[in-house]
C-alpha cells in the first residue's frame, strides 16, 4: 500500500494501472477512519485496485463549524486502510487541492435545498467541488459512499449524472455500534453521558420506521412522533427531523415511493446525523384497503 500527497503522483499510478486494464474503486474520506469507512473499502474491493483519499475539506465547513478541531490521525488511518485492503492512500495538503487563487466551484440547486443544505449554507458546494476534483484526479470506475450521509449520496449521484462524470456511485449501508448509534468520526467528541444520550436518535428513528411499516401514510404524524421522542432527552437539541423523497430530497407528506426520514440532532455541542430509507407504494395500500 502506498501513501502519496500530490496529484501528479496519483495520476502516474492510476495511468499505470489503467494501462494494465485494472478497474479502480474509490473511497473519499475526511479521515479519522472507523468501521463504517472500512466497510466502504471492503465494498470497493470488488475492483482490482482501491484508492482512499484522506482530506479534511476546508470549503465544506461553515465559519462556526469544527474544521480546526475535526479529528485527524494519519497513522491510525493508514493502519485502518491497510487492514481493510486499500492499495493507495491519497492524503494531500489543502494547498495541493486548492491553489491560492482558486475560484471555481461546483454548485447545485434542488437536492441541496433541504436538510443539511438548509442548516449548513455552502456545505454542499464544498462537497460537490472537492468530490468532482477528486473524481478528475483518480478517475475511478466506481466510488463508494455511506447511506449515513444520505443527502450527500443523493447529491453526488445527481452531480455525476448532470455533469456526465463516468463514475458509478455505489451506496453502502449505515454501520452502527452494537447499541445502534451510527458510526461517525464526530462521536469522539461525546462525553460518556452524551454518548449514552445520543442513542435517542437511532431509537426514535426506529420508532418512526415501525409506524410507517404498520401502515401510517401521513408522514407528518411520523415526524411529530419522532421529534417528541427525541425531545424527551434533555441533552438533545433538534436541528431537523424531516421526511423527503430519497432521490430528489424534496419534502413529502405522503408515504409513497422511496422515503428518506432524516434527523440532525445536537447532543451537547456535537451535531450528529442519522436516517432510514423505506419504500412504500401508496397505490398498493389503497388496493389492499
Amino acid at each position: 500500500m502506498k501513501i502519496v500527497k500530490t496529484i501528479n503522483e496519483v495520476r502516474e499510478i492510476i495511468k499505470d494501472w489503467k494501462k494494465q486494464g485494472l478497474s479502480i474503486g474509490f473511497v473519499p474520506t475526511m479521515g479519522y477512519l472507523h468501521e463504517g469507512h472500512q466497510s466502504l473499502i471492503h465494498a470497493a474491493g470488488e475492483n482490482d485496485k482501491v484508492v482512499v483519499s484522506i482530506f479534511v475539506n476546508p470549503i465544506q465547513f461553515g465559519p462556526n463549524e469544527d474544521f480546526a478541531s475535526y479529528p485527524r490521525d494519519i497513522d491510525r488511518d493508514t493502519e485502518k486502510c491497510r487492514e481493510a485492503g486499500a492499495d493507495l492512500i491519497f492524503a494531500p495538503e489543502a494547498s495541493e487541492i486548492y491553489e491560492p487563487d482558486f475560484c471555481t466551484f461546483v454548485d447545485m440547486n434542488g437536492p441541496t435545498d433541504e436538510l443539511c443544505g438548509k442548516s449548513r449554507p455552502g456545505h454542499f458546494r464544498g462537497v460537490c467541488t472537492v468530490v468532482s476534483k477528486l473524481f478528475n484526479i483518480v478517475t475511478p470506475d466506481k466510488a463508494y459512499f455511506g447511506q449515513k450521509d444520505a443527502q450527500q449520496l443523493a447529491v453526488i449521484r445527481r452531480m455525476t449524472r448532470d455533469l456526465s462524470i463516468g463514475t458509478e456511485i455505489v451506496g453502502c449501508p449505515i454501520i452502527r455500534e452494537e447499541d445502534g448509534l451510527a458510526k461517525s468520526s464526530r462521536n469522539t467528541y461525546l462525553s460518556p453521558e452524551e454518548r449514552k444520550a445520543a442513542l435517542v436518535i437511532s431509537r426514535s428513528l426506529n420508532e418512526g420506521r415501525k409506524i410507517i411499516e404498520s401502515g401510517e401514510i401521513d408522514l407528518n404524524k411520523v415526524i411529530v412522533k419522532v421529534k417528541l421522542l427525541i425531545e424527551k432527552e434533555p441533552l438533545a437539541k433538534i436541528d431537523y427531523v424531516k421526511a423527503v423523497n430519497a432521490d430528489s430530497i424534496k419534502p413529502i407528506d405522503k408515504a409513497d415511493g422511496r422515503i428518506l426520514v432524516a434527523a440532525a440532532v445536537y447532543i451537547g455541542k456535537t451535531r450528529l446525523i442519522d436516517n432510514f430509507i423505506i419504500e412504500r407504494n401508496a397505490a398498493d395500500d389503497s388496493n389492499n384497503a
